[in-house]
């Protein structure tokens, strides 16, 4: 039987998932981490990255493969000399400290350019001055510089590297590739990574790679699929990759992607303007924060049992105090009850900096039913904030694909979300296996040859008899309940401004 790997490379967690001819998972690994902050960075040691890669694997027991992709946190800052030594720490998406040449970026190219991609990271090194910017012979993303170890091929699959650099017509943009050579005297073009559609050829496992992974030698040889970002993993694993479609992916951070007909009208700094695997324009929504507030409050009230000797399976306390979040004891509002989860700042928002943060007016019912509710909603309400600029736009769907460890627990989250968006949301079953899945798809549509589209592929032969959860349709009382949250939270950002300055 033919088995095709995906790696993915999340914030959390590193993972590794094996399909079979029929595309379903038939073995998984994974392999837990988390970034630091050393030196007013976000960083991760690639030295535990291959370490996380090569336990994920190695929990396969993979004795053969006729394909593998490797995808991992797009954006970020990657730079090495001839010599293909890390110049600097890895400093990825979730740094904020970017905002001038952000700023500056976004004007000069009358396009957006977020504080998370990597010629602003690039950009704000050469107005800092840092001196190893003059040793930089290649840059490339989290995703890329894994395959490029693994293959000796200095590429990139077109939806990571939109996150790098603008694109136009499936290259780097040329007019701001030329402009910011005048500007800096870097031509991107020669130290950014070729780039590649989905289906391309992007080169063999080396002796060398095989290695990396913990595989036995007699695997080198083995194709590679273009590596790719998160967001493009996580619009194959959800069959959203055509226009009029979109998704949810919810964990670390929170994105939504919305495949265009047509080219928004105006240049917004809250939208990211990136593409599918296969080149085709989509409006991104991303928040930097999402599950990571919530994941710690649902790790206190685990320690909480344990100190009364009750022992509670992580997935059962996370599906009981979901559930709260619905049930008849929580108000749809929160009962006056308001939650910031910025671990990091967040720009949709205007915050360099984050403070997770509780809070709650005297008169506010606090019940754990509305804490989890409150906890919940706090995770959607800057990606909403930003889905309403689409809005505007008169961008619409009629529905969109959840995926992720926000939507683990059936039906909660999902269903939140559906008032929060005021849109159907629907959450399959393969929504757990995530991107590490999506990214294996991407290595068996490589194996396919060509002959058909990638939509194709994914309707006719992946998902024509897919199993899906519930459609979550937005009910009227969450809805209503979402906007009065809302109003209170936007409010509240002055409190929580307040805190970035004096805690």
């Amino acid at each position: 039987m033919d088995k095709f790997l995906g790696i993915e490379l999340g914030s959390t967690r590193i993972k590794s998932v094996l399909v079979g001819e029929d595309f379903k998972p038939v073995a998984t690994g994974a392999f837990e981490w988390e970034n630091k902050f050393e030196n007013g960075f976000w960083t991760y040691g690639l030295d535990e990255m291959w370490e996380g890669v090569r336990a994920s694997v190695a929990s396969l027991e993979l004795s053969d493969v006729r394909g593998v992709g490797v995808s991992a946190m797009m954006h970020g800052y990657l730079a090495f000399d001839k010599a293909g030594e890390l110049l600097t720490p890895f400093r990825t998406w979730r740094n904020t400290t970017t905002e001038k040449a952000a700023t500056e970026l976004t004007k000069r190219f009358d396009f957006n350019v977020p504080q998370r991609w990597s010629i602003a990271h690039l950009y704000q090194a050469i107005l800092n001055g840092e001196t190893h910017v003059c040793d930089i012979d290649y840059m490339t993303t989290l995703a890329g510089y894994v395959h490029w170890k693994l293959t000796g091929e200095k590429v990139l699959g077109v939806g990571d590297a939109s996150g790098m650099f603008p694109l136009e017509n499936g290259g780097y943009n040329m007019r701001m590739a030329d402009d910011f050579y005048k500007e800096t005297g870097v031509r991107v073009t020669e130290v950014f990574p070729r780039i590649l559609n989905a289906g391309d050829d992007a080169g063999r496992l080396t002796e060398e790679g095989a290695k990396l992974l913990g595989l036995p030698s007699r695997l080198a040889g083995t194709p590679l699929c273009p590596p790719e970002g998160d967001a493009g993993t996580g619009m194959v694993a959800t069959n959203a990759i055509a226009p009029r479609t979109g998704n949810i992916s919810a964990g670390t951070s929170v994105f939504a992607m919305i495949v265009l007909e047509n080219d928004l009208k105006n240049v917004y700094t809250e939208i990211d303007m990136v593409t599918t695997p296969t080149g085709k324009p989509v409006a991104m929504v991303h928040c930097n924060n999402c599950t990571s507030d919530l994941d710690a409050w649902v790790r206190v009230f685990g320690e909480s049992l344990s100190c009364f000797g009750v022992d509670v399976s992580k997935s059962e306390l996370y599906e009981k105090l979901y559930s709260m979040a619905v049930s008849d004891g929580a108000d749809s509002d929160c009962g006056g009850l308001l939650a910031y989860n910025f671990f990091s700042g967040e720009p949709i928002v205007g915050l360099d900096e984050g403070r997770p943060l509780f809070v709650r007016s005297l008169g506010a019912d606090f019940t754990l039913s509305n804490f989890m509710r409150t906890l919940l909603f706090s995770s959607m309400a800057t990606l909403r904030i930003g889905m309403e600029i689409l809005w505007e736009e008169n961008v619409s769907l009629e529905k969109i694909q959840g995926h992720g460890g926000l939507f683990k627990t059936p039906g909660v989250a999902q269903r939140l979300m559906a008032a929060a968006l005021g849109t159907p949301v629907d959450v399959m079953e393969t929504a757990g296996e995530g991107g590490a899945w999506g990214m294996a798809l991407l290595a068996a549509y490589k194996n396919a040859g060509g002959g058909i589209t990638l939509d194709k592929f994914l309707s006719e032969r992946v998902f024509a008899n897919a199993g899906g959860d519930n459609l979550s349709k937005a009910e009227k009382s969450d809805m209503d309940g979402f906007e009065k949250f809302l109003k209170n939270y936007r409010r509240g950002l002055a409190v929580q401004k307040s805190a970035v300055e004096n805690v």
